[in-house]
């Protein structure tokens, strides 16, 4: 291996530790104290979660998926 590439492949090697040091160090986990202005709400249930998270988007692609089938149908002619 070249001089060249180990150098390369040494700085690519800190860059990417270097990021992950610094997404680990600015984790959320470490905001213990609260800043200024900061008013949560409360916090959603189980049912709303699952609904906000996973019904809502199972129910808006069934009714693109039907209206995409709806299309397919009226926009065919018949030969």
């Amino acid at each position: 291996m070249s001089n060249k590439v180990k150098k390369n492949a040494l700085r690519a090697g800190t860059v990417t530790a270097g990021t992950a040091l610094m997404m680990l160090l600015s984790s959320p986990a470490f905001a213990l104290t609260r800043d200024d202005g900061d008013d949560p709400g409360s916090g959603l249930s189980v049912a709303q979660t699952l609904g906000l998270y996973v019904g809502l988007p199972v129910l808006l692609f069934l009714v693109i998926s039907g209206l995409v089938v709806a299309a397919e149908k009226t926009g065919k002619k018949d030969n």
